[in-house]
């Protein structure tokens, strides 16, 4: 199940609070809790898998450092049903061509592009209405305050 809150926001990204004109509701996910790479290998294993926990996690890191290795080699990598991961830059733009150079990349980031499997969850999803991250921390902090007033503390 995926939960998600919902917030009033600017119809246009980037633009300042004080210059907002047209506000919309949004969705926004949010997370359940967090699943660590050992938990993540413990339940591959727990789905009958005839390799341990610890081959599993062996296998993830080493897919890690392999594709670091090739995604620094400029290669697009092929995951099959997981998708292809390549480099994308971040550049700060010049004049010309010829004012162009290495110094002018700022950012190496890795793009993910999805699977077959992956293309669209919305299908299989479940959805759950929860509050937002502001709610629940307004919500504790007024908790909170009541517990010093009346001396729960």
């Amino acid at each position: 199940m995926i939960n998600y809150s919902i917030a009033i926001m600017g119809t246009k990204p980037g633009t300042k609070k004080e210059n907002i004109t047209e506000t919309k509701a949004y969705g926004n996910s949010q997370c359940a809790s967090v699943m660590t790479l050992d938990s993540f290998c413990e339940h591959i294993a727990s789905h009958g898998s005839c390799f341990s926990r610890g081959t599993i996690q062996g296998v993830a890191l080493e897919i890690v450092d392999c594709l670091r290795e090739q995604l620094l080699d400029g290669k697009l990598v092929q995951l099959g049903k997981l998708g292809s991961f390549r480099v994308e830059l971040k550049t700060k733009g010049a004049v010309d061509t010829e004012d162009f150079s290495a110094a002018n990349i700022e950012k190496v980031n890795v793009r993910w592009n999805p699977g077959k499997d992956f293309m669209n969850l919305r299908n299989s999803a479940t959805f759950q209405l929860v509050p937002s991250r502001l709610a629940q921390a307004n919500a504790q902090k007024e908790i909170k305050n009541q517990e010093t007033i009346h001396g729960l503390e």
